[in-house]
């Protein structure tokens, strides 16, 4: 039985890539919407799936995020993941897909509601903004600030992997692209452009057509201007996905049992620490978890380490490798519930090894 992928708004649910790929359930906004009805909507998905992993925005209201953690916590049900993002709403649109096309698999739960952290790091996000005076998610220095003043002056911005900012133009400075095979996806708002399919097709190596959607309706408020055209690269070959997330250690949550990946369980945030003699162990509470971000391969190079309080690290897929271990914490001055921000991810061109299968989708 797949888990159920649900979103807090309809601008997160592109249209599948193929018809086997389930799709995300639409949880209704809490405006207008009884507590009750929100309840019934939640615990249909559990009785039909069993498990639901529900992913909302970082910049969704507080409301939608009250209204979940009321829900879960009236259910008394720790089958429900919370899993936010802190991607711009087309990539995180192309993040539920990527989920959706994982749940098909034999992936547990848990691996895959943590397995969101990992696979936002390979989603190139961005847009080319007619202004960036209002732009607050993105850092924009007073001398940016003002040269979007100018009439015609345009900006290429990255929120993610790595935030980036650059003017369009002659002499420009190229934005960091990915060094592994990605597709681009468009959504035009009102600015008139074709930036994105001239500059960044040829300087980010992306192959075949450029794919495009409408604009999520969040998007303006997202990016401060409805001057824009937002575009994401991202990982398309469900077999890369698919040994991506196979390929990172796995444990065991101490505190709810729930499968994980990286440093932090997708269900009761509690992070991952290390033991004495390099072993590790689940352990924490929901309150206690840190938003970083730490992943090992199956064979467990690349230990985890750190301290809480730690400022979480952009990844950089062209230099991370997988086997690589990070230096150890010193255990004589890290807390008891030490947990890594470990930038340790692998790598999506060897995900694939020499003589491997393409996995098939459950039934």
């Amino acid at each position: 039985m797949p888990t159920a992928i649900a979103v807090t708004s309809a601008d997160l649910v592109l249209p599948p890539t193929d018809p086997g790929t389930p799709r995300a359930a639409v949880l209704p906004p809490p405006e207008g919407r009884p507590l009750d009805a929100s309840i019934a909507d939640v615990q249909q998905l559990l009785a039909r799936y069993g498990h639901v992993v529900v992913v909302c925005p970082t910049s969704a209201p507080a409301a939608v995020e009250n209204r979940l953690h009321a829900v879960r916590s009236l259910l008394e049900s720790d089958r429900i993941a919370l899993v936010r993002t802190d991607l711009p709403p087309l990539g995180a649109a192309v993040l539920v897909r990527q989920l959706c096309l994982l749940a098909g698999y034999d992936f547990s739960p848990g691996v895959l509601a943590s397995a969101a952290r990992l696979l936002a790091h390979y989603i190139y996000a961005g847009a080319v903004l007619g202004s960036v005076s209002r732009l607050d998610r993105v850092p924009v220095g007073l001398r940016t600030h003002l040269k979007s003043w100018l009439p015609g002056a345009h900006f290429a911005v990255l929120a993610g992997p790595t935030p980036q900012m650059v003017r369009v133009g002659s002499g420009e400075e190229a934005l960091a692209g990915p060094e592994f095979a990605t597709e681009l996806l468009l959504a035009r708002g009102r600015l008139q452009t074709d930036w994105p399919a001239t500059a960044l097709v040829p300087r980010w190596r992306i192959p075949g057509p450029v794919q495009e959607t409408p604009l999520p309706a969040s998007s303006p408020d997202w990016w401060g201007t409805g001057k824009l055209v937002e575009f994401a690269a991202y990982l398309p070959d469900p077999a890369v996905l698919h040994q991506l997330v196979s390929s990172v250690r796995r444990e065991v949550c101490h505190w709810c049992g729930m499968d994980l990946i990286g440093d932090r369980c997708g269900f009761c945030g509690a992070p991952l620490t290390v033991l004495e003699g390099g072993g590790t162990r689940g352990t924490g509470s929901y309150a206690g978890a840190q938003d970083a971000g730490a992943y090992t391969d199956a064979q467990g190079t690349g230990p985890y380490a750190g301290a809480r309080g730690t400022a979480p690290r952009a990844v950089d897929p062209r230099t991370t490798d997988p086997r690589r271990a990070l230096p150890p914490a010193d255990t004589g001055t890290a807390p008891a519930d030490a947990h890594a921000p470990g930038p340790a991810v692998p790598h999506p061109t060897r995900a694939l090894g020499p003589g491997a299968h393409t996995p098939r989708a459950l039934p």
